[in-house]
């Protein structure tokens, strides 16, 4: 097989890379490990931020979101004793949309489906070959133990951190921080308990109040490193979340339910450079992993596809190298923007046991609740910066 950009993966920065490239022109075959069920399963992030649900729209999937997503204006920032909201339309302009990934991955894949898409599902042993020479190519085994060969002008690994694209990239630079403590997340069929999201710091540790739908709620808890999901009863989660979050704080109530998914997610920062090398392009998580406290992780993957996107269509389409050229440059600097972001989030929201520590993270608090500065400095980079920086 032939085709002008071979796309390793079919998470929504692969889907959604093929979608923008089709409307440029350009064709693409995406290849997948993992099955069409399992993909479009997947339970990962649920914030899209101002400029991504401008660029889902703008390439004609936002009617679903539209109708049935969440816009928020703003957040809760908490801790004992205190919740303040922070209002990102009054402060800058731009809302957030409560839309699960799982969501965007649906409308990606009905509407790569109606184009007539090529994915290959359930397909092992991907090598990358020649990616410094004009023409790389793909081998894989495809589900029915048959070796294929794809060909094509540009590789993109849209693949995450586990796939094979990462590693193609020769004297790659890394940067990683690992941080001593992981998410505990709940998924609850009970209405969510606020309108918007809750970031609270609590002595115990930090805990969210999320929400997937007007049904489901999704919550989570700071753990050590290590925890087994499994440990925690259900009546003890709701216990800490219940303290952490502050029911009966004000009047304020935490509306326990059934409890349908529990999972553990290590928190880690990871960036690698460059982002390209010959012909092979990096997108998400593939070149960067962020801590979810942001909520950067899948908007962060909509600004690479977007970039690359215009990138590969001038390169294969206009025969203009400038876009391709500066692609890692460009991309990073919104990355390490981001990174930052996620890292500042991170370290402000949970507790390490330190009492020094504790004071600065209340400080800053009261810091970023009270003055318009501060709030705006957050509520600008959690509703996200234009996706061309």
């Amino acid at each position: 097989m032939r085709t002008q950009v071979a796309i390793i993966g079919a998470g929504p920065a692969g889907l959604l890379l093929s979608h923008l490239l089709a409307q440029g022109g350009v064709d693409s075959v995406v290849l997948e490990t993992r099955s069409e069920e399992y993909v479009a399963a997947r339970i990962r992030a649920g914030i899209l931020e101002h400029s991504s649900v401008e660029l889902l729209e703008s390439a004609g999937l936002g009617a679903r979101l539209r109708a049935e997503g969440d816009e928020h204006r703003g957040i809760y920032l908490q801790w004992p004793d205190e919740r303040h909201h922070l209002d990102f339309v009054n402060l800058t302009g731009r809302s957030v949309w409560v839309y699960g990934q799982t969501e965007v991955q649906k409308d990606l894949i009905a509407a790569r489906r109606e184009a007539g898409q090529e994915i290959v599902y359930e397909v092992s042993d991907v090598s990358l070959h020649d990616v410094d020479s004009d023409r790389p190519y793909i081998t894989y085994t495809d589900k029915n133990g048959q070796t294929s060969r794809l060909e094509a002008a540009a590789i993109a690994g849209c693949d995450g951190s586990f796939g094979p694209s990462r590693s193609a990239v020769p004297a790659a630079k890394t940067f990683e921080r690992v941080y001593p403590y992981s998410w505990f997340g709940i998924l609850a069929d009970v209405a969510p308990s606020t309108d918007e999201l809750i970031y609270a710091w609590h002595p115990d540790g930090f805990a969210l109040h999320s929400m997937r739908s007007a049904t489901v709620s999704r919550l989570y808890l700071q753990v050590p490193n290590g925890t087994d999901p499994q440990s925690w009863s259900d009546d003890q989660i709701w216990d800490a979340l219940a303290t952490r979050l502050g029911h009966d704080q004000n009047g304020w109530k935490l509306n326990p339910g059934p409890i349908t998914d529990k999972s553990v997610l290590p928190m880690r920062s990871y960036v690698q450079t460059p982002m390209r090398h010959g012909n092979l392009f990096l997108a998400g998580d593939a070149a960067h992993i962020v801590p979810p406290t942001g909520a950067k992780g899948l908007n962060l993957a909509i600004a690479d596809v977007a970039l690359l996107s215009k990138a590969l269509v001038a390169r294969i389409a206009g025969k203009d190298d400038r876009l391709a050229d500066a692609y890692s440059e460009t991309a990073q600097r919104r990355v390490w923007r981001c990174t930052h972001f996620s890292w500042w989030m991170t370290t402000m929201l949970h507790t390490s046991g330190d009492p020094f520590d504790a004071e600065l993270q209340l400080a800053q608090l009261r810091w970023v609740a009270s003055s318009e500065a501060g709030a705006t400095g957050l509520a600008e980079n959690y509703a996200g910066l234009p996706i061309f920086i």
